[in-house]
């Protein structure tokens, strides 16, 4: 292998990326807000369980001891 530097700038635009402009990227998180609360809203309350009855179990002692 060669011991050159490999040397990234940025000033060259055409090896930066733009970022998408600030309309799109809200029109994309308005989208996303409006499905988020489709699904709330479609969601329905789950009726919680009653309490299990209290149940009394008897333990058998190992042999050998009373």
């Amino acid at each position: 292998m060669g011991k050159d530097q490999l040397e990234l700038g940025l000033e060259n635009p055409e090896q930066t990326r733009p970022l998408p402009p600030a309309g799109r990227r809200r029109s994309r998180a308005r989208w996303w807000f409006e499905r988020m609360h489709e699904v709330v809203d479609r969601a329905f309350d789950w009726r919680s369980v009653p309490a299990a009855r209290p149940e009394q179990v008897q333990l058998a002692l190992a042999e050998g001891r009373s």
